[in-house]
């Protein structure tokens, strides 16, 4: 186990390398000038001799490799340049931030759990049932329908009909959360569903649940400590991706509602070409889905007996 760990570590390395490599050559190549692009952002105009002085105090005018590698080596130390908007480290700026995208993911997670879970099992059980199709064709109509809608839609009944709640997100209030919560948890849930579905309806088929039936053994008991614990890896894969993507920052959500966080951080800094900033936030994408996949990788291990008195692949 704990070699799978250590290879799954060094494996992130070439990972990441290899995706900072592309992203600052794609944005060394396409992105334009980077000094006038600092300085348009904070409005200030420079004459070509300046912006070649500048250039060269910052080194952009040094080889695309060489320049690379000095980048690469300050995010090892932890520098990962200056905003070129705010003027901020980046790392600090960026890392503000996460405290309200890890609230909103967390609570869009748990609010996801509590709409999809019961639904799911209930239509499987109740398997091409009256509400068994209710369910399906809603779950079917919430998997087409666009965050960016559904939060509009959320946003004319509750803040502008209702007057419930704020268009506008006003900090971390309860208030504030609950929109965006909401508009990401149906969007997931339509899809979780329509898994939790299908995976039930699969394992209620199976030998080993007719054989509990006919030693009478309850339905909610073989619901719940058999089908639900042989299903949650598969739970567990589709809560990480989902847990990865939102702690990306749910950059259409988030500039909706004006939430703080990393995805509308990310949003404004294309919009005003803060480089750096970009850097950050694909670099930060990628560690977060490597990190994740591992720690659901390794949760299977603890949930699954077969792996550990099998010898799988955690066994080296």
């Amino acid at each position: 186990m704990f070699k799978y760990i250590l290879k799954r570590l060094l494996s992130l390395i070439p990972i990441l390398i290899g995706i900072s490599f592309i992203s600052f050559a794609l944005i060394y190549f396409t992105g334009g000038d980077a000094v006038a692009v600092r300085y348009e952002a904070i409005g200030g105009v420079l004459s070509p001799e300046l912006i070649n002085q500048k250039r060269e105090e910052l080194g952009l005018n040094r080889p695309f490799i060489i320049q690379y590698i000095s980048w690469l080596l300050g995010v090892i130390q932890g520098d990962m340049g200056i905003s070129y908007v705010s003027g901020k480290p980046v790392f600090g700026y960026i890392f503000s931030k996460l405290p309200n995208t890890l609230l909103l993911s967390i609570s869009s997670l748990l609010t996801t759990l509590i709409i999809s879970l019961p639904l799911g099992i209930l239509s499987a059980v109740k398997k091409n049932s009256v509400f068994d199709n209710i369910i399906k064709a809603l779950s079917f109509v919430g998997n087409s329908l666009p965050n960016f809608f559904v939060a509009l839609v959320l946003s004319y009944i509750f803040a502008l009909q209702l007057k419930l709640l704020p268009v506008i997100s006003q900090g971390t209030s309860i208030k504030s959360l609950i929109l965006p919560t909401l508009t990401l948890a149906l969007a997931m849930s339509a899809k979780y569903i329509r898994q939790i579905r299908a995976l039930i309806v699969s394992e209620l088929s199976k030998p080993y649940v007719t054989g509990a039936r006919a030693r009478g053994i309850k339905e909610n008991t073989i619901i719940f400590f058999n089908v639900l614990r042989l299903t949650s890896l598969t739970l567990i894969t589709l809560m990480s991706l989902s847990f990865g993507s939102l702690l990306g920052g749910s950059s259409i959500v988030e500039s909706i509602f004006m939430w703080d966080g990393i995805g509308k951080l990310a949003i404004e800094s294309i919009n005003l070409r803060d480089y750096p900033v970009i850097l950050a936030y694909v670099l930060w994408m990628a560690f977060i889905y490597v990190f994740i996949n591992l720690m659901s990788d390794i949760s299977y291990y603890f949930l699954d007996p077969r792996l550990r008195i099998g010898g799988g692949k955690y066994a080296n």
